[in-house]
């Protein structure tokens, strides 16, 4: 059975598009009343000012950088199984930035601003390159999905597939150097995080791939070829261990650290609901679950995929929110072996709860890569062609 767009039911396209409206308009109020009211209305304050908003924004940046390992896979390496799938990597890549990049422009406070971060560059920041990498990988991705769409350019597809590899290893390792640059904060500055977080992408890059493209196939009723499933399960089990084994490198290397001890215990033991996010949220039900479920021989299908896929990605969120606002609250050690303290809160771990508005801010994001991609399977072929996948 060839999958095509006339399966697509219209009651229910237009169903998911109000939805998406929906949750986008939810986010665009936020931002609104973040403008009006200002960022008094959030959780954040002079020591947590990167909120809950930059961990749905980060995820997705990380994501649209992993879920091109696909089309990767099929036009770079010749695999002819992840070919028909090219596509959808494309796009999904391209509307998980513009949700992640809308979440960032609108969490600023003053998103006008933005015209002075596109036109005044200063190169030593890692934020003005990432300008260009997120840019760049816009145009990149567009590009080649022409190539793959297009028979007269497909030639083309192997040379973009590469550039677009090699951009997208260059962008994500500029987000994970947006932190292991900065040392104004403990809990970062570290060499480690620019590989943890591509490997980051690739895992839950996949793991989204695997979702959207099995709601897709739902969709239409379409069913994985089973070794198809098999090869894509084995790939997300890999992804997913190497990530911890990063995961755990990195904070056995802070334990190596004198000065980063206390920190450690504050993250895994000692911090409240960052020991119970990272040892529930990420290690088990983001990381143990999802290999058993992946791995297990009775348990392999469709469903627990799918199943291991979500929660990969509830864990994705977990460990962001560990990292990022964990690494926020916990205070910076500016003279060692003494206590500091004063007025302004200095030496004190800070308090952080996201608000409504926060929440409304992010799902928004998510509600923009959500609309791109359901009028981009409705409009064009996007949809992966199982008889000419296998």
């Amino acid at each position: 059975m060839k999958l095509d767009r006339e399966f697509i039911e219209p009651r229910l396209f237009y169903l998911l598009v109000f939805l998406g409206a929906v949750m986008v308009a939810s986010g665009l109020v936020a931002a609104h009343e973040l403008e009006v009211h200002g960022h008094s209305i959030t959780g954040m304050d002079n020591q947590v000012v990167w909120g809950l908003p930059h961990v749905f924004a980060i995820l997705m940046i990380v994501c649209a950088s992993g879920v091109l390992n696909v089309a990767t896979v099929g036009s770079v390496f010749g695999q002819a199984a992840y070919k028909s799938r090219a596509p959808l990597s494309g796009l999904l890549s391209i509307a998980l930035l513009a949700g992640g990049l809308t979440v960032l422009m609108l969490d600023l406070g003053r998103p006008d601003r933005i015209v002075v971060a596109a036109t005044h560059f200063n190169f030593r920041s890692v934020f003005a390159w990432n300008v260009f990498l997120y840019s760049g990988l816009f145009a990149l991705v567009a590009a080649y999905l022409w190539t793959m769409m297009e028979r007269r350019m497909n030639a083309w597809s192997r040379t973009l597939g590469i550039a677009a590899l090699l951009w997208r290893f260059a962008l994500t390792t500029g987000t994970g150097s947006i932190f292991g640059f900065l040392v104004a904060r403990q809990a970062y500055q570290s060499a480690l995080l620019a590989p943890m977080f591509i490997l980051m992408s690739l895992a839950w890059g996949l793991a989204v791939f695997l979702v959207v493209q099995a709601v897709m196939y739902a969709w239409v009723g379409e069913k994985l070829p089973p070794t198809i499933q098999t090869r894509l399960a084995r790939l997300l089990a890999v992804f997913l261990t190497a990530t911890a084994y990063f995961v755990v490198v990195y904070h056995l290397t802070n334990f190596y650290y004198a000065r980063q001890g206390s920190f450690e215990r504050f993250i895994l033991f000692d911090g409240g609901i960052y020991p119970s996010l990272f040892w529930s949220g990420y290690v088990l039900v983001g990381t143990v679950v999802p290999l058993v479920l992946l791995l297990h021989p009775r348990l392999g299908g469709p469903r627990s995929m799918m199943f291991a896929s979500v929660l990969a990605l509830i864990g994705a969120a977990a460990e962001l929110y560990v990292f990022i606002i964990g690494g926020q609250a916990f205070p910076l050690d500016l003279f060692p072996g003494y206590e500091v303290s004063s007025s302004f809160g200095d030496g004190m771990i800070a308090r952080y709860t996201p608000s409504i508005a926060e929440v409304a801010l992010g799902m928004g994001g998510i509600g923009v890569a959500f609309v791109c991609t359901t009028i981009g399977v409705r409009i064009l072929r996007f949809l992966p062609h199982e008889d000419l996948a296998v």
